[in-house]
């Protein structure tokens, strides 16, 4: 299914049942929600399942201009409010996570539960060394940028600009368009610790001990900060803990999100 919202193609997979609770599947970044199919399946006839591709993924178009994760949510929101669905259980993995929060926090009359796996969201601190990198990408990207007002200049200084990406830049980012370059640099310096006091909504936290990506401490930040959480560590996983041992990780969630008798 597709439909257009705040200028961008959104493309997602609604599966209603009747009188049954939804349960909105946000992926991470790079990913789709495809991700999710495994656990869909876990929830046939129990649940009305809705999962997205986020913009800049899967199916969806890319947003029009650079987007935070305020748009992303507020897509979202849109979303809920074309199909009639006034309250949704959340299931968000990494960058999904950001957009659970930014969510529940705003909005916490449109979310019951949330599940949040391996949630990003805290900002990492910068070793010295990173922050001396950045800085010096910074200094020449800005020396770029205004040798580019130079009309003979601009051709060759966008290759010197995508030679200095390709040195400084992670292969993620620099593999992304411009729009969705600007968008991951907004959205990955947008810090929603202070979000996490206002969240209402019934919190399951499942993080890999070994996660890199997100490390476990952020999970046990977000567990002293959100009011009524619980944390539940997969010893040994990564990142991707929910698909490393998705037949546990659908045990756990289901009677969460669904109740015993559901589940």
């Amino acid at each position: 299914m597709e439909t257009t919202i705040h200028g961008c193609l959104l493309s997602y997979q609604w599966q209603p049942v009747k009188d049954k609770p939804v349960i909105l599947f946000l992926h991470g970044w790079g990913c789709d929600g495809s991700i999710y199919s495994f656990i869909q399946n876990a929830f046939a006839e129990k649940a009305s399942v809705l999962t997205v591709d986020f913009p800049g993924h899967g199916k969806s178009g890319e947003p029009p201009l650079p987007w935070g994760v305020g748009d992303y949510a507020g897509q979202i929101l849109a979303l809920l409010d074309q199909l009639s669905i006034d309250r949704v259980n959340i299931v968000a993995h990494s960058f999904g996570g950001r957009v659970a929060i930014h969510l529940s926090a705003h909005h916490p009359e449109r979310v019951d539960k949330m599940v949040i796996t391996g949630g990003a969201g805290i900002r990492k601190p910068l070793s010295e060394a990173q922050k001396k990198r950045q800085k010096q990408f910074k200094r020449m990207n800005g020396f770029l940028n205004s040798l580019k007002k130079i009309g003979f200049l601009k051709k060759p200084v966008e290759k010197w600009q995508t030679a200095l990406r390709n040195r400084y830049g992670s292969p993620d980012y620099i593999k992304l368009s411009e729009v969705m370059r600007a968008t991951f640099s907004k959205v990955i310096n947008e810090d929603l610790l202070p979000l996490l006091p206002e969240i209402q909504a019934s919190t399951l936290l499942i993080w890999g001990s070994a996660d890199t990506e997100t490390p476990l401490w952020m999970g046990q930040q977000m567990e002293k900060d959100i009011p009524d959480a619980g944390l539940v560590v997969f010893e040994g996983r990564s990142h991707f803990a929910f698909v490393e041992e998705w037949q546990r990780f659908v045990l756990i969630i289901k009677p969460f999100l669904l109740g015993g008798t559901e589940a």
